[in-house]
């Protein structure tokens, strides 16, 4: 069995270290984060996802993962290493590869200490030619060594969503394998049958670059899917009695459509569709095409939250003085990931409005206080931050939140408001109690 190593410990990189060592892989995680090294080796989740808490436990006490801070000890003691590093957004959206750089010299330089084969694999999210054109020149000249020959390379992109990444994991829909070579893909293709065994999903292999541009395409389609269901819901506002809850249900039925990512709301956030979608903006720029589609997905994605802040202003006239209740930080349920998140655009526009903010979310307020401090007010339950509100914006579909009836508003709210940014509420049954407005409802 294949020893592994994975280098960063976010979202993508312990979630991968953790799936490997379920499944009986002697893993090494690199980190150059102390805390974050000492948190993963007590079997302490540095952030919040479903099932992760329990894995890491279990991989730890049976000593299948261990952190480790810097990257030698993890290269010269295992034989697959996955790059998980950030790449942030620069200002005009294009992705900022310092630390894919960084990490590939560090990499090289291990290489040329150890003996034998071995396979590196960039997992972060890169533009098309990176693997080939920036990780390869960088790792054959700090190991001295032949990629293709000495090492091999291939680059694999992530499809995991937050909130599910350890069912992601796995189980996938698909695996991408984008080869240097045929030896590299080789390699990385018997790990994975080794670790699927006869679970193995559907698995493609191409060039790297076209690896590459696949998880740009993949993400960057969803998140104009969102967009243009975001539009629809903006059209149904307009016409009495329409509904876009009943459009898309009937055009999800449509095989060449699907149901996924049909859901009106106050669009998407977190760490991939905003950063993804305006990294290919940039790199279509760049290459002098101009990606108009994915412009007008960006600019509808961002339109949703001014259009949830025009109707509480609609609702209640100035907002100065106002106290709004904000049910939901995290940009989507089940994480306590803010990067991106609508609710701290929203916010903003309300205390740019002289507004109060009193905010709840199950899991997300640590995260909130590092972004908005004591800017607004939090509480330790739902009912509680609906206490004397004179409107509730609902901007995360926690399970939890489904369970509010309508006299938990009315009989709490000072004025019974509700924003129903996700439309997890029965309109007929909230309307008889509130003054309910939920997006993609024409009015009756």
């Amino acid at each position: 069995m294949y020893r592994v190593s994975v280098i960063g410990t976010g979202f993508v990189g312990l979630c991968t270290a953790v799936c490997f060592a379920d499944r009986g892989y002697m893993v090494l995680a690199s980190t150059k984060n102390k805390d974050k090294a000492r948190l993963v080796n007590k079997a302490i989740s540095p952030f919040y996802e479903p099932s992760l808490k329990e894995m890491l436990q279990k991989a730890v006490k049976k000593e299948y993962l261990k952190a480790v801070l810097g990257r030698e000890e993890a290269i010269l003691h295992s034989d697959v290493t996955f790059i998980t590093v950030g790449t942030p957004s620069k200002r005009d959206g294009s992705i900022d590869l310092r630390f894919i750089r960084q990490t590939a010299k560090e990499i090289g330089k291990a290489l040329r200490k150890k003996k034998g084969k071995h396979l590196v694999v960039v997992k972060s999210t890169v533009g098309p030619g990176t693997t080939e054109n920036v990780v390869k020149p960088i790792l054959e000249k700090n190991s001295g060594k032949k990629c293709g020959e000495d090492f091999l390379l291939c680059f694999n992109p992530e499809f995991l969503r937050e909130g599910s990444a350890i069912h992601d994991t796995l189980h996938p829909d698909f695996i991408v394998i984008g080869e240097y070579n045929k030896k590299s893909g080789d390699f990385l293709e018997e790990l994975y049958r080794d670790f699927y065994k006869d679970a193995l999903p559907p698995m493609v292999r191409t060039n790297p670059a076209t690896a590459e541009l696949i998880k740009y395409a993949n993400n960057s389609f969803l998140a104009t899917k969102i967009s243009f269901i975001n539009t629809i819901a903006n059209i149904c506002e307009k016409i009495p009695g329409v509904d876009v809850k009943t459009v898309a249900e009937v055009i999800g039925k449509d095989r060449r459509i699907s149901p996924y990512f049909l859901r009106a709301g106050l669009g998407w956030g977190g760490s991939c569709f905003p950063k993804d979608v305006k990294a290919l903006i940039a790199f279509s720029k760049s290459l002098g095409y101009e990606p108009a589609m994915l412009e007008t997905a960006w600019e509808v994605n961002e339109d949703q939250v001014k259009h949830a802040v025009e109707r509480v202003k609609e609702k209640l006239g100035t907002l100065k003085g106002k106290k709004i209740a904000i049910l939901g930080l995290s940009f989507k349920p089940d994480t306590d990931d803010m990067r991106e998140a609508r609710s701290v655009k929203i916010i903003k526009k309300l205390l740019k409005e002289s507004a109060t903010v009193t905010a709840y979310d199950p899991k997300a307020i640590p995260n909130a206080r590092r972004i908005l401090g004591d800017k607004i007010k939090y509480t330790t339950s739902a009912v509680k931050c609906l206490r004397d509100a004179d409107c509730c914006i609902l901007v995360t579909e926690w399970e939890e939140f489904k369970e509010l009836k309508p006299e938990d508003m009315s009989e709490n709210m000072r004025r019974p408001i509700l924003i129903d940014g996700r439309r997890i509420f029965n309109p007929k049954k909230f309307s008889v109690a509130l003054d309910y407005w939920g997006i993609g409802l024409g009015k009756p």
